[in-house]
């Protein structure tokens, strides 16, 4: 950055901070900025900028917050301790203690990155290791003064805008954790602004290749989708307005990684881009929670909402404080439109969250309410500490709490937050640990349910107990049978197995391994099932599989199916089973046909063209056709499937006959994307043996599908025969 850059970026700096501080407050941080350009001198980044430019932007990030002197201060004189042998000492003579003591706090987190740093590139386990100690280090700095981490997460987003010069795998490093940590927590703070711009960041350098082609897929559909919203925003404008309710109705575009999560979400549904609903969509800010309401009622007024699409989280806050109302109509020409109401204040708090309702303590600041919006992260810690094992702090700490969320009852009415997906039994371990060990049943709005069942948002939650201690069952730990999701749960389960004697569990390991194998019909011994696994002997397989500590599901996955597999066994490139054609990605629900002028194979880049009445015929993109065509405009990117094995296996089902036995079994096949190539049904004294003959991927497909078959009501049995 030339000087003349420096100065018109300071400029900027100077009159944004001029724009709500005080004059004293503005000179402090201005005396905090030529500190900080002196320490740094001559240094340079590796991007030929000076060093200054990079603290100068952390603090223009936070001035953009409207943060107090202190924390701006903070951010410009964050890496001098580090970087220029200034004391802390020095830094609180000079500015007081308050912004020394957010300096250290900057200077200790870097610290323990800079060791995350050196044991990421020794091995996966001390990476952990050090992942697991970032992990605990910043929760604690939450907790103890947010102001820190909003000066990490604002140093963080300005070190990834200018990550290019660094080497390929720390530039992959920086960015994984980036998306692991960081924007996590600046969502958890409710900071949807820097969530997207680090997430997108990231996905830059994870996958280039992917992240181009969601820009270039976004902006092909952008033109028609801008005009369509353009003409909604002002329908709807003009209809509030009607109505004497003043509003700002403003169209809202999908980012790069949150439009790239949503096509392969929808991708497994076999569902195409223009079926993504949310690309595009409109909120509405309005004066008052009043307002909120009475907006809401004249959408639906102007188009019908579509069911299953609403949530209030006016009425009932999220855990971070967001609180919006959402809605999902029917808009002209059936184009459905995500659109969210809310207040200015409320606004303002979903892009900037926590940060856009600091208020520093010597001023009318309401620590109650901050407080009180940092509950989460207080309970968060206080069940943390039952996570003694790195790996699983990072696993708890990723699966907990920055998965999207399901807010939930307690039967005197508090609100519990638990990860989408979870189940009563997630629930009654979230309570308190004895509960979760006792629970034998549960009932969601007064009506029993399986403890696997989903929650669902507002759902009431009463856990039924045992009063004699049977303990946890280990079904609960296998993944397949879907009774937890929350790591902190299974966590404690296996706590509570570790604690068993050693010969029970060696016995409750032999018994799982003979069961579930026996499920498979491998036939292995048990040299060979120790192979699979890391451990060195038969003894320690068993004890921690007895425990818990261990899964089948880590042994069975390690065993090539493709040894005990049939016969005629096949390679094939995914096939769209509806269409029966070979699967083109880019085209979506288009026809396709391979063109014959060049006969385009697997595994060359191919390019295809939009016909006039035949859908897309595939070239070979060196294809002279291609060369020679004039209508470029009816070329359109598009790529092969990926080839995949497909093992042929017999399963045998037996279950007590029932109407609809066979189509509940033929479904659940075919919801799993498994195709039946064969089935013969016996039926004797009132039983059912069905043998089905299925394509499988691998072993642990396999090992899945028939955890699931049992789980079919009036099914006895399931396992794979030679």
């Amino acid at each position: 950055m030339v000087a003349t850059n420096l100065e018109n970026e300071y400029k900027k700096f100077e009159d944004l901070i001029n724009s709500y501080l005080t004059v004293d407050q503005s000179e402090i941080v201005k005396k905090a900025y030529n500190f900080a350009e002196n320490a740094h001198g001559d240094q340079i980044r590796l991007t030929g900028d000076r060093f200054i430019t990079h603290p100068l932007a952390t603090a223009y990030y936070l001035a953009e917050l409207h943060l107090d002197y202190q924390t701006l201060s903070a951010g410009l004189l964050h890496d001098v301790v580090e970087d220029c042998d200034v004391t802390n000492e020095e830094l609180s003579e000079i500015f007081g203690e308050d912004i020394a003591k957010l300096v250290y706090g900057v200077t200790k987190l870097t610290e323990v990155e800079n060791v995350s740093e050196i044991k990421w590139e020794e091995n996966t386990q001390t990476h952990s290791l050090a992942e697991a100690q970032t992990l605990r280090k910043m929760l604690m700095t939450v907790a103890e003064d947010v102001r820190v981490v909003l000066i990490k997460l604002s140093d963080r987003l300005h070190n990834m805008e200018t990550v290019d010069p660094l080497p390929s795998e720390r530039k992959v490093k920086f960015a994984k954790e980036t998306m692991e940590i960081y924007a996590p927590l600046a969502h958890r703070l409710g900071m949807w602004e820097f969530k997207w711009r680090l997430e997108d960041l990231s996905f830059r350098i994870l996958d280039p290749g992917m992240y181009k082609k969601v820009a270039k897929l976004i902006n092909s559909k952008r033109k028609n989708r801008d005009q369509y919203i353009e003409k909604a925003v002002k329908l709807l404008a003009d209809k509030l307005d009607d109505e004497g309710i003043k509003s700002e109705v403003k169209g809202r575009s999908k980012h790069l990684f949150s439009t790239y999560k949503k096509i392969l979400a929808y991708e497994k549904e076999n569902k195409t881009i223009d079926e993504i609903n949310d690309l595009f969509a409109i909120r509405v800010v309005v004066q008052d929670v009043k307002d909120c309401y009475i907006a809401l009622g004249s959408i639906h007024n102007l188009w019908p909402p579509l069911g299953g699409q609403f949530d209030d989280y006016i009425a009932r806050p999220k855990d971070n404080m967001y609180r919006s109302i959402h809605t999902t109509v029917n808009g002209d020409n059936n184009f459905q439109i995500e659109i969210q109401i809310r207040t200015s204040e409320m606004d303002q708090y979903a892009e900037y969250g926590i940060a856009a309702h600091w208020k520093y303590k010597e001023g009318s600041s309401d620590d109650s309410t901050f407080d009180k919006k940092m509950i989460w992260l207080r309970q968060l810690l206080d069940w943390q500490r039952e996570v003694p094992g790195d790996q699983e702090f990072v696993d708890s700490f990723k699966t907990d709490i920055f998965n999207d969320q399901v807010y939930v009852f307690t039967p005197n009415g508090d609100i519990k937050e638990l990860p989408t997906g979870s189940t009563p039994l997630d629930f009654a371990y979230r309570i308190h640990t004895d509960i979760g060990h006792s629970c034998i049943g549960a009932r969601v709005n007064e009506k029993l349910v399986p403890l696997n069942s989903v929650l669902k948002n507002g759902d009431k939650i009463f856990i039924v107990t045992s009063p004699s201690e049977t303990g946890p069952s280990l079904d609960w730990l296998n993944p397949n049978l879907g009774y937890l999701v929350t790591a902190s749960a299974k966590e404690k389960i296996r706590l509570w197995f570790r604690k068993s004697e050693k010969e029970e569990n060696l016995k409750r390991g032999q018994f799982i391994l003979d069961k579930e194998l026996a499920k498979l019909d491998l036939g292995l011994k048990m040299k060979d099932i120790v192979s699979f696994t890391e451990y060195k002997n038969e003894s320690d397989l068993l004890n921690n599989l007895g425990n818990g500590y261990f899964s089948i599901n880590d042994l069975i996955r390690n065993v090539d199916i493709g040894k005990y597999a049939d016969s005629d066994s096949i390679k094939l490139p995914v096939i769209d089973r509806h269409l029966d054609k070979v699967k083109v990605l880019g085209v979506g629900d288009l026809t396709t046909r391979l063109a014959k002028c060049c006969s385009p194979a697997q595994n060359y880049e191919i390019m295809g063209y939009i016909t006039r009445n035949r859908g897309v015929t595939i070239h070979d993109k060196n294809c002279s056709n291609i060369e020679n065509e004039k209508e470029i405009d009816r070329f359109i990117d598009v790529s092969w499937g990926l080839n995949e094995t497909l093992y042929s296996v017999r399963i045998y089902v037996e279950a007590i006959d029932r109407v609809g036995l066979l189509k509940d079994i033929t479904s659940l096949l075919s919801d799993q994307r498994i195709n039946i190539s064969g089935s013969l049904t016996e039926n004797r004294d009132d039983h059912s043996y069905i043998t089905l003959k299925i394509f499988i991927k691998n072993t642990i497909q396999l090992y899945s599908i028939i955890n699931k078959l049992e789980n079919i009501n009036n099914v006895i049995s399931v396992k794979r025969i030679n």
